[in-house]
């Protein structure tokens, strides 16, 4: 069919606004096109939702579309993960859904690769692993499990400095599902769901997708970069699915050192397959094998997304004087004219990073290891040098966070302790006791993570950070690893979780979090309420607004992105009875971010009360 012929898509305008050019590729959803974006005269790709003839009809052809609609809410949850192809929108034409995407302008995927230039050495393919470990975590952190993670699903681009495969991205959500969060599945019982060579033994047999599954279709997928080929590569689908549940993988022949991880990852029964942050650990030890057994691998700068470049490395901040407040009220909530949204324009300290590292594995734990003191005994700094603490950290302790080089979550934090309500960066969430200085290098990471899981699934941007004890300063410490949560961007702007109390206003949205209730006393005042007594709001989650869009503008569009992305309904609200509000802070625009916090209220202003649902 000729690229310009009519029915072939090219020069089509899709919503008005996306011109497409051509086809980048074709999976079993649709296609997947480069377009130019007319409003803001830029490239994107756009994924097609096509039925093949013949076109179905009633429960299977919703359930296609519902499948795409689910792709764009779980990966532009993920929006600006380093590793996680950006999704920018997901719109209706002509009856169907686009998914308006990142275009990764010369990217390649992981199987293309290998069949134009052959296998990948066995370092290579461990600096893959761990990009791709690290946008799989991410989502499972969200409670998103991918379910078809192959090397088509990789892809590698050039980053900043001209490598030509120094930016690697997960890419197609377009099976992916939250077990735990009583999602329709829109697969039916009957179907396999997946890529046969690359299913996990539990899911060829009928399980529940876990963490541990997805960590299977890695081991196959590095397996396929490193020795050319899949370990179950059969005939047909069904003899992959026979391979998968009932023999061994074929004996990797270039593995090298990567061979003992590949044969960990591709154990049959899931328990026996290593944890993420053992498989992390291990990929780091093959691509710094020079680095002790605790050290966090971190990626090249230049292995960062474009965007992550655009910010300048952020200054001192300059004191931002309060703005102008009609009728005697606080700096803290501005409202709208015409709707019920609010803003809180108290500034973030700190502009967005210039760029990320890779992040520790289960997404966002920075290993921050102390430099051992040349003294001993009493006197030796608990965390080391680097940190700088004289003593030990307490359980709600919030502090400012200095990070070498001014890039956030690279290297060692230095931490200053500040008082809670002066917008510290973070604040101490939890303690991992050890048994040594040792376990608590190799242990203290993944068990912070495990601590500050809970609060940190209910906040809408922050990460964990373990502060590990020093040799010297492990008795000072406490015998204890320090869990703190910080914020990924910026300033928390208050405490964190219990550490909260009730009636406290808050100075900004970024220590919101899930299932919060609020009292709006004023335009300009919101303050966390017991959701069993009277409230105005209850706080769902968050969504995030485009790069392009002002805060000016998001005073205005906030409330119809929550009432799509967030929709009370889904949250059990009746909503004829029920609304969407929500909350917009001008700390999130000064550190790109953008992220708005979704809330739900009655449509005729009154009060909720024990309504929590």
């Amino acid at each position: 069919m000729p690229s310009g012929s009519p029915t072939s898509g090219v020069g089509r305008v899709i919503a008005g606004r996306y011109l497409l050019l051509n086809r980048l590729g074709s999976g079993g959803m649709g296609h997947v096109w480069l377009a130019h974006d007319q409003r803001l005269a830029c490239e994107v790709a756009l994924k097609e939702i096509v039925f093949r003839d013949p076109e179905p009809a009633g429960e299977e052809r919703e359930a296609r579309v519902a499948r795409a609609r689910a792709e764009a809410r779980h990966a532009a949850g993920l929006r600006g993960h380093p590793h996680v192809v950006t999704v920018h929108d997901v719109l209706e034409h002509d009856g169907l859904p686009w998914i308006v995407m990142e275009y990764v302008e010369g990217a390649v995927d992981l199987k293309e690769l290998v069949e134009q230039r052959g296998p990948l050495a066995p370092a290579e393919c461990a600096r893959i692993g761990l990009a791709v470990l690290d946008a799989l975590t991410a989502g499972h952190q969200r409670g998103v499990m991918h379910r078809d993670v192959k090397p088509a699903n990789i892809l590698l681009a050039p980053d900043r400095t001209g490598a030509p495969y120094g930016r690697i991205l997960l890419t197609d959500y377009g099976i992916s599902v939250q077990p735990d969060a009583g999602e329709t599945r829109y697969t039916l019982a009957s179907v396999l769901v997946g890529t046969s060579g690359y299913l996990a033994p539990e899911r060829a047999t009928g399980g529940s997708p876990t963490p541990a599954a997805d960590l299977f279709s890695l081991g196959c997928t590095l397996y396929y970069g490193v020795e050319g080929r899949g370990p179950f590569e059969r005939e047909s689908n069904l003899a992959e699915v026979t391979a998968v549940v009932m023999e061994e993988p074929r004996p990797a022949v270039r593995a090298g050192a990567l061979g003992p991880v590949l044969r960990s990852l591709l154990a049959k029964n899931p328990e026996g397959r290593p944890s993420v942050i053992e498989a992390e650990a291990a990929l780091s030890r093959i691509v710094t094998p020079q680095a002790d057994s605790y050290a966090r691998t971190q990626t090249d700068l230049g292995s960062q997304p474009p965007w992550a470049a655009a910010a300048p490395a952020p200054s001192p901040p300059a004191p931002v004087p309060p703005a102008p407040v009609p009728d005697g009220f606080g700096p803290v909530v501005v409202r709208s004219p015409a709707h019920r949204r609010r803003e809180l324009p108290r500034a973030l300290r700190a502009a967005l990073a210039a760029s990320l590292g890779l992040l520790l594995a289960l997404g966002g734990v920075w290993y921050a290891t102390a430099h051992q003191d040349s003294g001993g005994g009493a006197e030796a700094k608990p965390y080391g040098s680097a940190v700088g603490l004289a003593k030990p950290l307490k359980d709600g302790d919030c502090v400012l966070a200095d990070w070498p080089d001014s890039a956030r979550f690279q290297g060692t934090p230095r931490l200053r302790p500040t008082a809670c309500g002066d917008a510290p960066d973070g604040q101490v969430m939890a303690f991992a006791q050890a048994a040594s200085a040792d376990e608590a290098r190799e242990l203290g990471a993944g068990r912070c993570e495990e601590r500050t899981q809970e609060v940190r699934e209910r906040l809408a941007d922050v990460r964990s950070v373990a502060i590990v004890p020093s040799g010297d300063g492990f008795e000072a410490a406490g015998r204890r690893t320090a869990c703190l949560v910080l914020g990924a961007h910026g300033p928390v702007y208050g405490p964190l979780g219990a550490h909260r109390k009730s009636g406290t206003a808050f100075t900004d949205t970024a220590n919101m979090q899930r299932r919060d209730c609020l009292q709006a006393r004023t335009n300009r005042d919101a303050r966390l309420v017991s959701c069993a007594g009277p409230h105005d709001e209850q706080v769902l989650g968050f969504t995030r607004l485009g790069k392009d869009v002002t805060l000016p503008q998001a005073r205005t569009e906030s409330d119809a992105a929550c009432a799509k992305d967030v929709p009370p309904r889904d949250y059990g609200f009746d909503p004829s009875v029920y609304t969407s509000g929500s909350w917009t802070s001008a700390g999130s625009w000064k550190s790109g971010t953008h992220f708005v916090v979704c809330t739900v209220r009655k449509q005729n202003g009154g009060t909720m009360e024990g309504e929590e649902s």
